[in-house]
């Protein structure tokens, strides 16, 4: 069970997300830091990048006092009122302890990581307070990341169950995770009741932010179904994810934004071979991933989300061809059965945008997805465009 920064953003509703972890069952629980408390250790990281040590440490200090709060409302005992204030003691100090001049990405990660650490501490804590038997297995134990910053599933296995069987026979194991908000721009939605688990990873990948791609990799693998649920209305019907498909149903719309678009034109490219090739070892060399690409005789247009190396990627495209990009924009993306067989569905949703100027179009790569590039400035009229033809 996976509960974000808002499920535990508060003491009470901490103890909301124990009430419905201790339901008789064997659960592992992966809890996020409680909501703000990232963005205030990201904010504490800008002030030491800044080399303000006093305004790092005044972010520190007023965080602390707020977990203090914390600690009195949620804990009944002086015992473990105690013992969590010294265990966020400890981790306050290993915040301090990144606050130096020579301030890297490094420390920003141990900085930034310390959230989930106080929200597992405290939750473990909390039902060791109420008589549970709990164990907080650490993340760092068993997560890690491959040389693509990709999960390494293998070792994650591996070394998840050896932790697991060393602490064998416990009814509750709390972990780490990370959680993102899903942000909506579109009003009276409703939810999704069911979607296959390429439906879910494409309106990931392209937006809606509640499970990563990778994090449901496993479970679609395995053939088991994940279900979202509300925290806060643990009765509602939330949504299943699973390898079924729904057919002739679209059934969501994501946005992604900070798209940048670069478009390459070149007579070579006419009956020339290997022209792509060279076009694609140059976003290779410079770890950029593309999004969408659609090409022509002449042409080839793609969009990138990552501007780090936007200026020494032009430079190495325009050995090819003159070169263009169009900043702002952002990719519209419709999920559901999407199969070139269900004669209309791509020409519905071309239909709502037919007021909006379109960049490009990506069809066909897959049977779940139709992708628009549009001007950010488009964003939200086109979002309650399509939310009008679509689901109406």
């Amino acid at each position: 069970m996976k509960f974000g920064g808002t499920s535990v953003g508060t003491p009470q509703r901490m103890k909301d997300v124990v009430q419905l972890i201790t339901d008789g069952e064997q659960n592992l629980v992966v809890l996020s830091a409680m909501s703000g408390t990232t963005n205030s250790l990201i904010e504490i990281s800008d002030y030491l990048y800044k080399q303000n040590l006093e305004g790092a440490l005044t972010c520190i200090n007023k965080l602390q006092d707020k977990y203090l709060g914390h600690i009195s409302e949620l804990y009944s005992t002086d015992e473990y009122k105690e013992l969590t204030t010294k265990v966020v003691g400890e981790i306050f100090d290993t915040i301090r302890s990144c606050a130096k001049t020579d301030f890297t990405s490094r420390e920003e990660r141990i900085i930034v990581a310390q959230g989930e650490m106080l929200s597992t501490n405290m939750v473990t804590n909390y039902l060791l307070e109420q008589g549970h038997n709990v164990q907080l297995l650490p993340a760092l134990e068993f997560m890690r990341t491959n040389a693509d910053k990709e999960p390494d599933l293998k070792y994650i296995k591996e070394h998840a169950e050896a932790i697991l069987a060393a602490n064998e026979g416990k009814e509750l194991y709390i972990t780490h995770g990370m959680h993102n908000n899903d942000p909506r721009f579109v009003e009276n939605t409703t939810p999704v009741s069911h979607l296959h688990f390429v439906e879910a990873a494409e309106l990931a990948y392209f937006g809606a932010k509640i499970l990563h791609p990778t994090c449901i990799q496993p479970a679609q693998y395995a053939n088991i179904p994940v279900r979202l649920l509300n925290t806060m209305d643990p009765t509602a019907a939330g949504t299943t994810i699973s390898n079924i498909t729904e057919h002739r149903k679209i059934k969501a719309v994501a946005a992604k934004d900070n798209i940048i678009a670069i478009n390459i034109t070149s007579t070579r490219m006419l009956l020339a071979y290997g022209f792509l090739r060279r076009v694609f070892e140059v976003f290779e060399k410079y770890k950029t991933s593309i999004d969408m690409i659609c090409t022509s005789e002449v042409g080839v247009s793609m969009s990138i989300d990552d501007r780090t190396n936007l200026i020494p990627i032009m430079n190495e495209l325009k050995k090819f061809g003159v070169v263009e990009v169009d900043d702002n924009m952002c990719i519209i993306c419709v999920v559901g059965d999407l199969d070139w067989r269900n004669v209309g569905f791509e020409s519905t949703a071309a239909q709502a945008l037919k007021d909006i100027p379109v960049r490009m179009i990506s069809y066909g790569g897959s049977n779940h997805n139709i992708s628009f590039l549009i001007s950010a400035s488009d964003k939200q009229r086109a979002l309650q465009s399509l939310s009008k033809h679509l689901f109406k």
